[in-house]
């Protein structure tokens, strides 16, 4: 029976990857198209949620979404979440209709053609350097004028697989001050139990995912910025126990 299991995980993993790849590649002319121009990236946006929802249903999931109060079309937003599995990321796309752009690490280049798109699209950061993040916030500052949102995994990486939420780091709330605009709570409660980094575990099977209320920072400062942190991290944290996160 193990052996059995162990067969089942390593093809379910393989054709996970393979789904990652295959639409890049049977929609690569029109991905290209969609970013040799920084005004075209929502059609670009359009593409990425068709790619996180074939993944997603491809490999045997499917998903739930709660919405406790409708974002208004248009608008920018910080988006922020928990984070324990790469299916966050498509999840993520799959779940919400802005187009934002993900700020993330910039180790992901190394992935075969999915870091081609990743490298001109996202927003790269190197967390041990200085001037990296500095850059971030430039970056950041040009695709919200341009009207888009910014998604951030606060947490910085996947913590291990026995803490439930991570501490924070201040970045998508020193962004969210500076420009403005709402953070937006999102959780992610079955993720890491459906498909973890570990390599032999996780199911096909049900996601929830929650949008919480947006939390304005109309007004606040940066000496606001650990209380609007922690504030939306137990927001988070409450939320992943009530719906019964492990």
């Amino acid at each position: 029976m193990r052996i059995v299991k162990v067969v089942f995980w390593v093809l379910w993993r393989v054709w996970f990857y393979i789904l990652v790849l295959l639409p890049i590649v049977a929609f690569f002319p029109f991905l290209l198209i969609s970013i040799s121009r920084e005004r075209w990236y929502p059609y670009f946006f359009v593409m990425a949620r068709i790619w996180g929802n074939f993944i997603l249903y491809g490999s045997g999931f499917w998903y739930r979404t709660e919405i406790e109060q409708p974002l208004v079309d248009g608008k920018s937003y910080m988006f922020v979440a928990n984070h324990t599995s790469m299916t966050d990321i498509m999840l993520m796309l799959a779940i919400i209709r802005h187009p934002f752009v993900f700020v993330g690490k910039k180790e992901l280049v190394k992935i075969p053609l999915f870091g081609f798109f990743y490298k001109r699209t996202c927003i790269m950061v190197d967390r041990s350097s200085t001037k990296s993040r500095m850059e971030v916030f430039e970056r950041a500052q040009k695709r919200l004028n341009q009207g888009l949102s910014i998604c951030i995994f606060p947490e910085g990486g996947v913590p291990h697989e026995s803490v439930l939420l991570d501490d924070f780091k201040d970045g998508a709330f020193r962004l969210a001050i500076d420009h403005q605009i709402p953070i937006v709570p999102i959780v992610f409660p079955d993720n890491k139990r459906r498909f973890p980094f570990s390599f032999f575990a996780g199911s096909p099977g049900g996601m929830r995912a929650k949008i919480l209320a947006p939390i304005e920072t109309s007004g606040y400062t940066q000496d606001d910025k650990k209380t609007l942190r922690e504030a939306t991290r137990e927001r988070i944290l409450a939320e992943l126990v009530r719906m019964g996160a492990r």
